[in-house]
Formats: C-alpha cells, sequence, structure tokens
C-alpha cells in the first residue's frame, strides 16, 4: 500500500461496502447531537445577543427582556412544530429545498437551496469562531493565532466526518449531552437558590451601562424589533434534522419528528432558563465594553456570568459550564457538516451542482461535499479574520428565507393534499380512492404516509391536516416578518454580503442545469442504428524505432483500416534520419510520413495534418495511436516528457479523430500491480453493487444518478504513470 493510502486509512478508516449502509443509520440519541448542535448551541448566545441590542437604550430597557424572549419561543416552537409535518409530508432528506421546489416552482427551491448552503457555510465559520473566542477568552496568549486554531479545527472536523456519519455522531454525542447536562443544572441550581432567597448575583450586576441615545417611540420599536431578530439567532439549526431524515433508523420519519421535539423541548427549556438567570442576576453586558461604567478587564459571556453566580467563579461547576460551552460551540459546525453534503448531493442529483457531489466516498460519506464545505468555511475564517462580531452579521438571513419559502410551501401541500385526496365514503367506512374504489380496511398495501398523499383520507385526518395548515401559515408569516426584520436591522451591517451571495450561488447553479440540459440533449442518439463511417484511416505516432513502437504498428495493422501510415515529426534531422534507416532495415510495409518543423514543435503539424485528412473526406474516421509506456514510480514519472499528453489533448477536440492508446508496461509498472487503487471525484459510489454479468442488447443499463450512471464513460484513474512517447521527441 502507498504511503499516501496509508496516510488515508489512518484518518478517514477502511472502506465500508455499499450494502453495510444500513449499519450507518442513527438512532435518536445519536442523531440528536448530529443533527442539532448547532441549535442548542444557540442557547449560549442567543440571550446575549438579546441583551446585547437592549443595552444600547441603557439599562431602563432590559425589562423587555422577557417579552422578546416570549416571542422568540413562540417561533421557535411554531417552526418545530411545522417542521414535525415536514418530515413526515417530505422524508426523502429534501427538506426546505424539496418542500419548495414541489409546491412553488423550481426556481424557489434553488433560491432556498442557494439560501441553505450559504447558512452552512456561515454556520461552520461562526461555531468555531465562536468557540475560539471562548478558548482565547481563557487563554489570552492565543488570542494572535486565533485565525490558525480556527481553520486547524475545521480541518479536525472534517477528518471526523469523513469517517461517516455514524462516528462523527458517537464522537460528538458526549461533549452534546455534557452541555446539556451543564446548562440544565445551572438552571435548576440557580432557580433553587432564587426560592431559597439567595439569589445569583452577577459580577457585572453593579455596573452601569452608557446609552448611546435616548430612544423613544419609532426608534425604540425598531431597537425591540432589532433585539427580536437578534435573539432569533436560537432557531438556527432547527432545518437541519429536516434535511437529514435519511440518515435516521426505520421508521424515519417518526424517529426524525421525535428527535425534533426533543431538540425544540430542551431548547426552548434551556433559553428561558438563561434568560431567566440573566435577569434574576442582573447580567449587564454591552456591545463596547467602554460603555460599561465600572467594569475593569475583559467582559464575559452572559453563560459565564451567570455559571460564575451560580456555582462560584473558578469553581468546578462554572469551568465544567465553560468548558462545555466552548466545547459545543464547536462542535456546533457539526450540524453542516451533515447538512450541506447532503443538500449538495440532492441539488447534484437534479443537475445544479457538479456530479461529483452526488457520489458517497470510502466511508459512505458525501465525502466532496464535506472537503467543500471545509474550503468554503476557512476562507470565511481567513477573510474575517475569525471575528464573531463580524461574522455573526450575515447569519441567520440564509435560514430564514428558508423558513419562509418552506412555510408558505407547506401552506399549498396541505392545501392540495385536501383538494385531491377522496373524502370519506358516504356511509362512514373506509375512504373512497380515486374512481370510487375502497381501500379494504385491513387488506391492501398502504401506499405511504397520509401526509405525503397519495392516500386517501377520513374526517378527522382532514381537520388534523386544516390544523397542520393552519401552523404552516402561522409559521410563513411569523418567519417572513423576521426575515424583514433581519434585512433591516443587518443589510448594513454585512448582512448585504449574504443578499449578494445568495443570488450568485443562485445564477450559478442554473447556469449549471443548462449545462447538463445541453449535454443531455447532445446525447440524446437518433432513432435507428448507429451510422457507420464510410472508412478509417489508421494513423500510428512514431518516434523512434523501440518495442512500443512495433506494438502499436502491429495493433493498428490488426484493426484493419482502410489506409494506416505512420506519422513523425523532424525536429532533429538526425535523429529522423536513423528512423528512416531504421524502418527500411526491418522492412516494415506501412508508409513513414515524414512532418516538416522548422520551429521544432511537435503539437501543430500532426494537427495539421489530421485535419488534412478530415478535409479530404469528412465522412471518413481517422484513427490515431499512440504508443506509449508505463512507469510504476511518480518520480519516474517526472523523468519524461509529457508533450504527447498535451498532443493527445488536442486531439480530443478534433471531430471525427478517435484517440487509441497502445501501452508498453516497463519493468517498474509491476510495483504499482498491487497497489491499490485510487478512485478519483465522480466515481461511481452511489449505490449498491451492481452483480457482475455482461451487457445484453435490449437491457436497460443505470442511467445518470443511479448506480453506475453519471456522465460519459470514464475510467478510473491507473495505478501507475503512463507516458506517451511523441512523434519526433524519443522518450
Amino acid at each position: 500500500m502507498a504511503l499516501t493510502d496509508r496516510l488515508k486509512r489512518g484518518f478517514v478508516g477502511r472502506p465500508i461496502g455499499s450494502d453495510r449502509l444500513g449499519e450507518t443509520l442513527l438512532p435518536k440519541r445519536v442523531a440528536l447531537p448530529v443533527f442539532a448542535s448547532d441549535a442548542l448551541s444557540s442557547v449560549s448566545y442567543a440571550s446575549e445577543e438579546i441583551l446585547l441590542v437592549l443595552a444600547l437604550g441603557g439599562l431602563t430597557l432590559l425589562h423587555y427582556t422577557p417579552w422578546i424572549a416570549g416571542a422568540v419561543v413562540i417561533l421557535m416552537l411554531t417552526v418545530v412544530a411545522s417542521y414535525r409535518q415536514n418530515v413526515h409530508a417530505y422524508p426523502s432528506g429534501g427538506g426546505d429545498y424539496e418542500v419548495a421546489s414541489v409546491n412553488l416552482g423550481p426556481r424557489a427551491g434553488l433560491m432556498v437551496g442557494s439560501a441553505l448552503l450559504v447558512d452552512y457555510v456561515l454556520t461552520v465559520a461562526v461555531s468555531v469562531s465562536a468557540g475560539v473566542a471562548n478558548l482565547t477568552s481563557a487563554a489570552t496568549g492565543l488570542a494572535e493565532h486565533k485565525v490558525l486554531i480556527a481553520s486547524l479545527l475545521v480541518v479536525l472536523l472534517t477528518l471526523v466526518n469523513l469517517r461517516g456519519v455514524r462516528e462523527s455522531g458517537s464522537a460528538f454525542a458526549a461533549p452534546s449531552y455534557a452541555f446539556i447536562l451543564g446548562i440544565l443544572v445551572m438552571i435548576v441550581t440557580g432557580l433553587v437558590q432564587t426560592v431559597l432567597g439567595d439569589a445569583p448575583r452577577a459580577e457585572s450586576a453593579g455596573y452601569e451601562v452608557h446609552a448611546e441615545q435616548n430612544f423613544a417611540g419609532l426608534a425604540l420599536l425598531f431597537l425591540v424589533l432589532r433585539a427580536f431578530a437578534s435573539g432569533c439567532t436560537a432557531l438556527t439549526g432547527v432545518e437541519a434534522i429536516s434535511n437529514g431524515v435519511p440518515a435516521f433508523r426505520r421508521p424515519k420519519s417518526r424517529n426524525a419528528a421525535t428527535t425534533l421535539l426533543m431538540m425544540g423541548v430542551i431548547a426552548v427549556t434551556m433559553f428561558v432558563g438563561v434568560t431567566a438567570l440573566a435577569l434574576i442576576s442582573d447580567v449587564h453586558i454591552a456591545e463596547n465594553p467602554a460603555d460599561l461604567i465600572g467594569a475593569h478587564g475583559e467582559q464575559r459571556t452572559v453563560v459565564a456570568q451567570i455559571a460564575a453566580a451560580v456555582f462560584g467563579d473558578g469553581s468546578v461547576g462554572f469551568i465544567y459550564v465553560a468548558a462545555v460551552t466552548t466545547l459545543i460551540l464547536i462542535l456546533a459546525a457539526n450540524t453542516a457538516f451533515n447538512g450541506f453534503p447532503v443538500l449538495g448531493s440532492i441539488l447534484a442529483r437534479d443537475g445544479y451542482l457538479p456530479r461529483q457531489l452526488h457520489t458517497r466516498g470510502d466511508r459512505l460519506a458525501y465525502s466532496n461535499g464535506i472537503v467543500l464545505l471545509a474550503g468554503f468555511a476557512i476562507l470565511l475564517i481567513v477573510v474575517f479574520d475569525a471575528q464573531v462580531t463580524a461574522l455573526i452579521q450575515l447569519y441567520i438571513l440564509g435560514v430564514f428565507i428558508s423558513f419562509t419559502l418552506s412555510q408558505t410551501g407547506m401552506v399549498r401541500h396541505w392545501a392540495r393534499l385536501l383538494r385531491e385526496s377522496a373524502p370519506a365514503a358516504p356511509d362512514g367506512s373506509a375512504p373512497l380512492v380515486a374512481g370510487g374504489e375502497r381501500r379494504a380496511e385491513h387488506g391492501g398495501e398502504r401506499s405511504g404516509d397520509p401526509l405525503a398523499g397519495g392516500v386517501p383520507l377520513d374526517a378527522s385526518m382532514r381537520r388534523r391536516i386544516r390544523r397542520y395548515q393552519a401552523i404552516s401559515f402561522l409559521g410563513a408569516c411569523l418567519t417572513g416578518a423576521v426575515l424583514i426584520l433581519v434585512l433591516l436591522t443587518k443589510f448594513t451591517r454585512g448582512a448585504w454580503i449574504v443578499c449578494i451571495a445568495i443570488p450568485v450561488i443562485y445564477l450559478g447553479m442554473q447556469a449549471i442545469h443548462r449545462h447538463y440540459d445541453r449535454v443531455a440533449t447532445e446525447l440524446t442518439p437518433e432513432p435507428g442504428p448507429p451510422t457507420l463511417p464510410s472508412r478509417v484511416h489508421g494513423v500510428v505516432l512514431v518516434s523512434k524505432m523501440h518495442a512500443p513502437t512495433l506494438r502499436a504498428l502491429a495493433y493498428a495493422k490488426a484493426t484493419k483500416p482502410h489506409t494506416l501510415v505512420a506519422v513523425t515529426v523532424a525536429v532533429d534531422p538526425a535523429e529522423t534520419e536513423r528512423l528512416r534507416q531504421a524502418w527500411e532495415e526491418r522492412g516494415i510495409k506501412i508508409d513513414l510520413v515524414v512532418l516538416a518543423s522548422p520551429y521544432r514543435e511537435v503539437t501543430r503539424p500532426v494537427l495539421d495534418y489530421v485535419a488534412r485528412i478530415r478535409r479530404e473526406s469528412p465522412r471518413d474516421v481517422t484513427a490515431v495511436f499512440v504508443p506509449e509506456y508505463v512507469v510504476g514510480r511518480w518520480w519516474e514519472h517526472l523523468l519524461h516528457n509529457q508533450s504527447a499528453l498535451r498532443l493527445k489533448a488536442r486531439l480530443l477536440f478534433q471531430p471525427g479523430v478517435m484517440m487509441i492508446s497502445v501501452p508498453w508496461q516497463l519493468a517498474s509498472s509491476s510495483h504499482a500491480q498491487t497497489r491499490q487503487e485510487s478512485v478519483g471525484a465522480g466515481a461511481v459510489r452511489r449505490g449498491s453493487a451492481a452483480p457482475p454479468g455482461h451487457f445484453r442488447p435490449g437491457h436497460r443499463g443505470p442511467g445518470p444518478g443511479s448506480a453506475g450512471g453519471g456522465d460519459a464513460a470514464v475510467t478510473a484513474n491507473p495505478p501507475a504513470s503512463s507516458n506517451a512517447a511523441p512523434p519526433g521527441d524519443a522518450p
């Protein structure tokens, strides 16, 4: 095994067969930390975001906090309730993208896909940067290296996720549950202390906050709405479960809906508890630490101040909460590492992204999507210098675009379901299906989840669907209002970048889709049998008289073309003359054509010669035979001239020209025979391996997007390097 393969196996692990895909499916206890870490981690800063905005008007505005937090809770519960129906209605894993595409049209779906792709990248950048900020606030000596630390953490998360969803979930489960335990214990302890008359008091309770201005009237309303929009960061990550339904164990939809409910209950409980303790302990915090009158040193986060007030500064409880909070902020990026690759795979399946994103890697994870996400996240971290305050302004816009369009789509889904589904039978028995036939009470096969359509609905189910439609309508109105608020309050603070990025990605995906459509149209065969060429002209490229040349000549002659010539380019007159003499001495009965090259160029004379044949016989085919030798070591490949590779690449663009490589294996190539085959990007790994057999005329093979499908015929990269012998240039 090569060194690179050993390193890959060490970091990523051994390949997993497609038949073991079911073993990678997640139970609810593992799926919760995998898909909900982003939503749960938002608790650590959602309350803080509300307090930071209200503090702009001084301490007198903090009494709006409970009302704003209550509005955030109502919105979160509404969205969670609506998404629990999404996973039943659309269990394929398309999530918001599929909902919008089916009910609002492909353009709306593509807009949702663009917004979610941006949001997933920002999730990684913001989460990791926030975790590093917590780390460097404790270890100030690392502050100047925060960009490097954040980038290395993204690489670490990438390696863990490349090992597969199941392994990444198992690795991140313990820290996620440790965070939940730490926050809940802190909340319960703080509330008990309050009930017993010993309420916790934050270190900043005695600080005053300098108001930037006096807010009243419309200015006050705008500030409160801005605080609400900032608090809505608590909703980020709610949509991830609906995008990851295929990763759940059966019954997938039910398990996903249960996990969503668990996440909603835990997140709301922690958010309400942290907000309540922040008010009870009189936490005072400001965007600009200079506005805190009486403060000394660096300003701590809200969670850190509450933990210090409840457990004592420097205590075991304080250190535990601080450590798990930092860890969950970093691991929150794992939600994006599970959502982005799946969404990218679905978009690639539909032809909106490169098809390489639709393939699974050695560990049955969408490796190309994982690596792409990591690359963009690191780029954002470097560009924004890992500054959370700068990155947070770009956040949540994309997710609320997807929320709004998804909920609007679900309203139309329920309306269509009620319109198209058959009503109950007049006698109150089993409902009627289309055409008036009764579905047997106990017989017959269940066609699917009634929320997904295709199943007759009785009166009680229709009433349930109307309730679901009302929930979706309420969710669409609320999330749409928040989307407008986010645009108004964050546009000038950096959200304009997202407003540019989403349309650019949208237009790029449309261009990719048009390209795939054009290619599919061009590749569609005409009716009837294939048209045979009138004649085949064989051309063997020759550089000198050696074994690869003789093999190429023999093979070309064995194919029996109508005409056959050997072609060499006269780069070195002495070498060309020696080739003539060797040709005559061997008595080769194939004409040797010498192409003049006064400027010592190899490619142009050959291209002109082949083009001349095409002009003289447009309906004929020219077969160009290229003798080449194969070496087994990478450094041997560097020692040989590669001009023939450029020649082959140029000939591929010539219509009516077929390229035939005739290999000659050198002794060193034997070292590569036992080397594990390297599978390049886009190799077929989408489904279970097909049984071995031969193609039969009339038997339909796998099509694009299926196992064995994809682009035109592609071969795997050879384990050894091949070096073509260009005409007129010795190897």
